[in-house]
């Protein structure tokens, strides 16, 4: 019998906006029981600073090069991510020996797919030393190492959770989530999987919303809500080669950018960027082997009101429905941190953590780096 391990995983998504924590017991294999999450919020002083991180690393040609402010944000980032862990274990009354493994996704400075770039700052060792708990790291490289993408990863935690809504949501399923990039999951009537990034999620609408609020981001869709849809905007954006080329491509923060300040209204520019996310899921969608029946919403994305609503018309108009992860019973907050914990004792097992239909890689790989306490 396979053993079942308790993991935690870490996950600071292109939001940059903290920490997702949750716990998760599995074989990595189709035994998935889910425990508690918690959220833990970056300071507005510490995601500046992430934000000049971006900048510096525009300058990176290797991965391990770590210029401007980037090796100390790297150890400040690890060590917030170790006041988390501590801090979870105590919230949750969780004894630390009873942890077998963290999986430690780190903060994406980078990413530059085509040229089989990835770079991801957090330091496994330290992050181990400081929680005294072994720690899978570096997750990405070893697929892009093999010919994908790097992106993404969440596929096959999304395979196992799919198995278990079977009678629940009509299939064909695909699993959506939207962060600061959303990505799409299907899982077809006979297990087939794919998965690729669908364009923009919240990224855009929060550097918009930033820029002339100060606000990290629409809450609720409430500035979108008094809004209009611009459609030249739109489809400018809709327009872009990323929809429209044959090759299915994982993407970088800087691949879409927010419109000009001055361009459009404030609250039409965030409805717009609503719609734009929204619009995006189904134009990339068309990729996917069938037409997805039901779509399973998590990310902070589906609390954006009118990004929701955009894709429950747009979805209707192909006879598909819209279901938030948490009306299944799922943590729409925690799922990529669930992922996380999934996938790195998918790592200890030598399992793969991608494959040709979800990264493009050349096989399924298996992928990480195990850091000891101590080591």
């Amino acid at each position: 019998m396979t053993e079942i391990k308790q993991a935690i995983g870490l996950m600071s998504g292109t939001s940059m906006d903290g920490i997702d924590i949750a716990l998760v017991r599995t074989d990595g294999r189709s035994f998935v029981e889910r425990g508690p999450s918690l959220s833990i919020t970056y300071p507005d002083g510490f995601r500046a600073r992430l934000k000049q991180g971006l900048a510096d690393a525009r300058s990176i040609r290797s991965r391990d090069e770590r210029p401007g402010v980037l090796a100390r944000l790297e150890r400040d980032l690890t060590l917030h991510h170790a006041i988390a862990v501590n801090d979870f274990l105590h919230v949750h009354g969780i004894d630390r020996e009873t942890i077998d493994l963290i999986g430690f996704h780190g903060q994406t400075m980078l990413h530059r797919p085509d040229e089989g770039l990835t770079m991801q700052i957090g330091d496994g060792p330290l992050l181990s030393a400081e929680t005294r708990i072994p720690v899978v790291y570096d997750m990405r490289a070893n697929d892009m190492a093999h010919g994908g993408q790097g992106a993404p990863l969440i596929p096959a935690y999304h395979a196992a959770l799919a198995a278990g809504l079977a009678g629940r949501c009509e299939a064909p399923v695909v699993f959506v989530n939207i962060g600061g990039i959303s990505n799409l999951t299907y899982v077809g009537t006979d297990g087939t999987l794919a998965a690729f990034d669908s364009g923009p999620g919240n990224m855009l609408i929060d550097q918009w919303v930033e820029a002339h609020t100060g606000a990290a981001f629409d809450a609720d869709g409430a500035i979108a809500a008094s809004g209009t849809v611009d459609e030249a905007l739109a489809q400018r954006y809709l327009a872009h080669s990323f929809f429209t080329g044959n090759i299915r491509r994982s993407l970088d923060r800087s691949d879409f950018l927010p419109p000009e300040k001055g361009e459009i209204s404030l609250a039409d520019g965030a409805r717009t960027l609503a719609f734009v996310s929204a619009a995006a899921i189904l134009k990339s969608a068309a990729h996917l082997p069938q037409r997805p029946k039901t779509y399973v919403v998590s990310g902070g994305g589906r609390k954006n009101a009118a990004i929701m609503q955009a894709l429950e018309e747009l979805a209707a108009g192909q006879d598909a429905g819209i279901l938030s992860a948490d009306v299944l019973g799922l943590d729409g907050d925690s799922m990529e941190a669930e992922a996380w914990a999934y996938l790195a004792v998918r790592s200890l097992e030598g399992l793969p953590l991608s494959y040709p239909a979800t990264t493009g890689c050349d096989a399924p790989v298996s992928g990480g780096i195990l850091a000891h306490p101590g080591a």
